[in-house]
């Protein structure tokens, strides 16, 4: 695993408080990392909100219950983990490249014995990024929602 230049001590549960902020990150990084594949103006600019994305992360939901987020004073990153799958990984883009996503990565397999994910086929970004962080492509591929191609990645055990 890359070695994180970001202490994982600034990785906290994600609270209720939190709700907006995650909704903020996650529907900015939907809209800019996914709507140019698929240009779904209905969804990505109608369905896709952060009011109703928020309402996701209510108090004792399972969207709140399994995610953590960076907290340096601002939330500027999520991961949402189930079980030891990797649900969401987000960082905000302004922030991106400074060691967020690898340290939420890093607190996720550390802490929480995280060892798979499923990313989308178009996302050579996060690929790459996965790849540099300890996680090797499976050959597997699911289709979810009809139309959005996912590849299996796990974690590489040394």
């Amino acid at each position: 695993m890359e070695r994180c230049k970001i202490p994982i001590q600034r990785i906290r549960p994600a609270a209720e408080a939190d709700a907006g902020r995650i909704a903020e990150i996650i529907v900015t990084n939907y809209r800019m990392n996914f709507y140019p594949f698929f240009r779904n103006d209905q969804f990505y600019f109608g369905e896709l909100n952060v009011l109703d994305t928020a309402k996701e992360y209510a108090a004792g939901s399972s969207a709140l219950q399994n995610s953590y987020v960076y907290d340096d004073g601002v939330v500027k990153g999520v991961i949402h983990i189930s079980g030891t799958k990797i649900e969401k990984l987000y960082v905000e883009p302004q922030f991106q490249g400074q060691g967020i996503g690898a340290a939420l990565l890093q607190y996720a397999v550390q802490k929480r014995q995280a060892v798979s994910l499923w990313v989308l086929e178009y996302n050579t970004r996060g690929i790459a990024f996965y790849e540099r962080n300890g996680f090797r492509l499976t050959g597997e591929k699911r289709i979810e929602d009809e139309v959005v191609p996912l590849l299996k990645m796990e974690r590489v055990t040394e």
